[in-house]
């Protein structure tokens, strides 16, 4: 059994078969128009990308894909791949049937990253964490979504640069997380994701991030994307905060064919690109 996040939606997927147990909190995003074609998004909507996941990649099943040439203009995973054996060691992120991975293969991290979001909690599929231990990659001896307990892993492992990924849910341990590289004398780099229900309270943990995805939340916009250094992409922004973040998302933007660069002030959004939430969720958000 398995839950995640999908637009906002908490989704339970069972043998393989997709059950929406809540209606998602985004009704129109500019990704998911591209992506999947859908224009509105109701729980329908959420179950056809759960499947088409399954379907395409195997998310949730035995034959788990863990190698994609997927990409997802300024994606985590993407960013993280770029400069792994440059600015990053290794990576901590979390996969569907194996929790929490400590990987060192840069096409291990993408082929986890590129179509995977807001995973709540996985029951551990004996074949895909085989194939993650083939491939460059480990998890905890337990396998189970701990950051925090995959970092001091990958610490006691030798590695000394690590990226890490933390969804909206966990903010709270990016504190933990802090606390552990000063103690420990490594440097860590903290992808803030899947942060469309955030609340208001878990915003001081998204402060102490490298990178913030903003995905469909307007607090994180209006909150976090003043305080970036650097912003990319304007239909979901991902805000740069740190030092580290931004010689991360340099070494990224090398690699791509054409940008456009240009000053501006933090955020910088243009109303009809971003995502729609639906209202009775943009108040409760305001108000947690």
């Amino acid at each position: 059994m398995h839950e995640l996040l999908c637009r906002g939606a908490r989704v339970r997927v069972k043998d393989c078969k997709v059950e929406v147990l809540t209606d998602p909190a985004v009704v129109s995003c500019p990704y998911v128009r591209a992506a999947f074609k859908i224009d509105r998004i109701d729980r329908e909507a959420v179950k056809r990308i759960v499947e088409f996941k399954i379907r395409e990649y195997g998310h949730f099943c035995p034959h788990r894909s863990l190698k994609s040439d997927r990409v997802v203009p300024f994606g985590s995973s993407e960013m993280i791949s770029s400069v792994m054996g440059k600015l990053l060691d290794c990576a901590v992120v979390v996969c569907d049937g194996a929790g929490s991975v400590i990987a060192w293969n840069p096409e291990l991290v993408q082929g986890i990253g590129a179509a995977m979001t807001g995973l709540l909690r996985t029951t551990p599929i004996p074949e895909v964490i085989d194939r993650i231990r083939e491939m460059g990659g480990d998890v905890l001896g337990e396998p189970r979504i701990d950051q925090v307990a995959a970092v001091r892993k990958a610490v006691e492992m030798g590695f000394e640069r690590i990226a890490v990924t933390v969804i909206g849910p966990h903010a709270d341990t990016i504190g933990e997380l802090r606390d552990l590289e000063r103690e420990e004398g490594v440097k860590l780099a903290i992808f803030s994701t899947c942060n469309t229900l955030i609340p208001e309270g878990y915003l001081e943990y998204l402060e102490m991030a490298d990178v913030v995805c903003a995905s469909a939340s307007r607090l994180v916009v209006e909150r976090i994307g003043p305080r970036a250094l650097m912003q990319l992409g304007i239909h979901i922004p991902v805000f740069i905060l740190t030092r580290l973040g931004k010689e991360i998302a340099l070494e990224y933007l090398k690699e791509m064919r054409s940008i456009v660069v240009s000053r501006a002030r933090m955020p910088f959004i243009m109303e009809d690109k971003l995502p729609e939430m639906r209202e009775e969720e943009r108040a409760h958000l305001n108000d947690s």
